[in-house]
C-alpha cells in the first residue's frame, strides 16, 4: 500500500510502499477513504512535539470503510460490519484503569495512544484503529466533507464546550476547527467574533458568510467586550490579547496541543475572575456527542482535496497559511 511517512528527523514525507497492516485483537483493518490534514500533523512534521512513534505514519481525520474485523472483533460486541464507514479520531488508545479514566476523563490517561503521532495513522491506502475508539459518521457528510469533524470538529465541540452559557464567543484564527465550531455556536443561538490573521480579507469574508457578528485581524479590538475567547492559532502573543478581550468573570480557552511561547503579561489582564485554561484531546463520548450534534445541525465544511501523494504539498499551504478551511487527502485521487 503508499503510505506517506515521517522518519523522526525531516519534515518532508516520504511515499513508500508498505505492506498492508494485519489487525490484531480489538482493531479493525480500514481502507482509507479520506484523512484530514490537521495543524497537530504538522508539529508532528515539524518537530514541536516530543516523542513521536518513529517513523510514523501521520494523519488522525480518517475516514474509510471497514475491511477486515480483527479478532475479539464482531458486529454483536461493536455493531460493526464489513464495508461500514467509520471515522478515527486523535484518541486512539487509554489504558482504561487510570485515575483519570476511571474518573471519566480518558483524555488526560496517562499512558495513552494518539492516532497519527504514537500508532500509525491515515495517510495511507489503509490503517488498522482500535475498533472501540472508531465512530460512526453521519451518512450525510461526504467522505472529504466528514475529515474535519474528526478533530477540527471534535476539538472545536470540547473547546465551546467549555465556554459553558457564554453568549459572546470570539474565535482567534478562523481556520478548520473554528469554521465549523462557529456554526454550532451560531446555530445555539450565541454571538460570534471572528480574530484572523491581520489583513487575512479572504477568511474575514468567509467568517462573515457563516453569519458571524464581526470580522477582523487579531490586531482589532471587537465591538463588544468577549464572554469566552477561543484560541485556535498555535500564537502564544494571542493570550494576553484575548485575556483583554474579556469582560469580568470570562475565560480564554486554548484549543491546540502546541503553542509558541506565551509573553508575560500584567495581572490585572486575569483579575475580575477571568480564566485561562487549554483544552487537551477529547473523549470518546464528545465524538458521540458532536457527531449527533453534526448529524442534526448541518454544517459547512469548506475542503481543499489534494492527492495522498501530494500530503507534503497540503502541509506546507497549511504552515504557511494558504489555506482557508480544511486540507483533506484522498487515496487514488489524480494526482
Amino acid at each position: 500500500m503508499l503510505a506517506m511517512l515521517f522518519d523522526g528527523k525531516s519534515p518532508t514525507l516520504r511515499a513508500v510502499d508498505l505492506p498492508k497492516p494485519t489487525p490484531r485483537a480489538g482493531q479493525v483493518l480500514i481502507r482509507v477513504l479520506a484523512c484530514g490534514v490537521c495543524r497537530t500533523d504538522l508539529h508532528v512534521v515539524d518537530g514541536e512535539l516530543q516523542h513521536p512513534l518513529r517513523p510514523v505514519i501521520p494523519g488522525h481525520e480518517i475516514v474509510g470503510t471497514i475491511e477486515e474485523l480483527g479478532p475479539e472483533v464482531s458486529g454483536y460486541t461493536y455493531g460493526y460490519t464489513r464495508g461500514e464507514r467509520i471515522g478515527v479520531p486523535w484518541l486512539g488508545h487509554t489504558c482504561g484503569h487510570c485515575r483519570f479514566c476511571i474518573g471519566g476523563r480518558e483524555n488526560l490517561c496517562d499512558t495513552p495512544g494518539f492516532t497519527g503521532y504514537t500508532i500509525n495513522g491515515g495517510y495511507a491506502e489503509y490503517t488498522v484503529a482500535e475498533a472501540r475508539y472508531c465512530v460512526s459518521l453521519p451518512p450525510s457528510y461526504s467522505d472529504e466533507a466528514a475529515a474535519p469533524l474528526l478533530c477540527a470538529g471534535l476539538i472545536g465541540y470540547r473547546s465551546l464546550r467549555m465556554a459553558q452559557d457564554a453568549q459572546r464567543v470570539g474565535m482567534y484564527g478562523f481556520g478548520a476547527a473554528a469554521h465549523l465550531v462557529a456554526q454550532v455556536a451560531l446555530a445555539q443561538g450565541r454571538q460570534v467574533f471572528a480574530f484572523t490573521r491581520p489583513g487575512d480579507d479572504t477568511a474575514q469574508q468567509f467568517a462573515r458568510s457563516l453569519g458571524v457578528q464581526w470580522a477582523g485581524g487579531s490586531d482589532e479590538a471587537a465591538p463588544v467586550l468577549l464572554d469566552a475567547a477561543l484560541l485556535f492559532a498555535p500564537v502564544g502573543a494571542l493570550v494576553p490579547t484575548a485575556l483583554a478581550a474579556l469582560d469580568k468573570g470570562g475565560i480564554a480557552i486554548c484549543g491546540g496541543i502546541h503553542m509558541s511561547a506565551i509573553p508575560s503579561f500584567s495581572y490585572d489582564l486575569l483579575w475580575e475572575e477571568r480564566r485561562l485554561c487549554s483544552v487537551a484531546n477529547l473523549t470518546r463520548a464528545d465524538a458521540t456527542e458532536f457527531m449527533a450534534l453534526a448529524a442534526k445541525t448541518p454544517l459547512q465544511t469548506r475542503t481543499t482535496p489534494y492527492p495522498l501523494e501530494h500530503a507534503n504539498d497540503a502541509l506546507d499551504d497549511l504552515r504557511s497559511g494558504r489555506l482557508s478551511g480544511a486540507a483533506v487527502l484522498i487515496p487514488g485521487m489524480p494526482a
